[in-house]
């Protein structure tokens, strides 16, 4: 390997590619956030460049992921649009052994879940950091809230033992807010034994958008590993 190539970097861009090569002519496709995803909008991009790939349309799900898809030339539709989403391609923080995921790192988890569970096929591009053996090892579940309903939010996320935090922004005084105007909580939990439990009592909390827990919708995990220094991909 060349020296001054970063292998995660490589690693990325092969499994972004191993799932961009999955995409089919004619599809409606869901565009995720996040570094790793902004390499399939790149290789989609340069597919239809290339013309090996015809009449896609893109659903992005953040502001990030339409201004990628733009610059890279595909072509951009909303849920108003399109009637179905043939196939979605996404990132994640955090994946299980039953392909559960943890989503949020980049604050647009609940378009992501719109469009995401819409998907007839549901793609995770991952490296093999983000495997955990469960959800909330390394990574907090981020909470979209309703500014308004902040306080009642954070304590009903105590009573459930989470330890909530306000995200802030990086370069800007103040919270993270969404593309929705919304506020995330990042809340740390000492164990999640029931994911798809925590997803659905989170959810019922008056004031809660949507959370970053994912369960039962990824069909494939893409994995980008390092081999001897090499990078490959491998199915979940």
């Amino acid at each position: 390997m060349s020296t001054g190539v970063d292998p995660v970097k490589l690693m990325k861009q092969q499994v972004a590619k191993a799932a961009a090569a999955r995409v089919q002519s004619g599809s409606v496709v869901g565009l995720g956030t996040g570094s790793t995803t902004a390499f399939v909008i790149q290789f989609l991009g340069d597919r239809l460049q290339s013309g090996e790939l015809k009449d896609i349309k893109g659903v992005p799900t953040s502001f990030q992921a339409a201004v990628l898809a733009k610059q890279y030339g595909i072509p951009l539709a909303t849920l108003d649009d399109v009637d179905h989403i043939d196939i979605a391609i996404d990132g994640a923080d955090e994946v299980d052994p039953n392909k559960n995921l943890i989503k949020g790192g980049g604050a647009a988890h609940t378009r992501e879940k719109v469009v995401d569970g819409l998907a007839t096929e549901f793609i995770v591009v991952v490296d093999s950091s983000k495997l955990v053996d469960r959800l909330g090892s390394t990574f907090a579940v981020p909470i979209e809230v309703l500014p308004m309903a902040l306080a009642p939010v954070t304590r009903a996320v105590e009573k459930l033992g989470g330890q909530p935090e306000l995200r802030m922004g990086v370069k800007k005084d103040g919270p993270v807010i969404t593309d929705q105007g919304n506020m995330v909580l990042d809340v740390k939990f000492a164990e999640i034994p029931d994911p798809a439990g925590l997803e659905q009592t989170l959810n019922n909390i008056p004031g809660v958008v949507e959370n970053g827990i994912f369960v039962g919708l990824a069909n494939l995990v893409l994995i980008g590993e390092l081999k001897d220094g090499q990078p490959s991909v491998r199915e979940m």
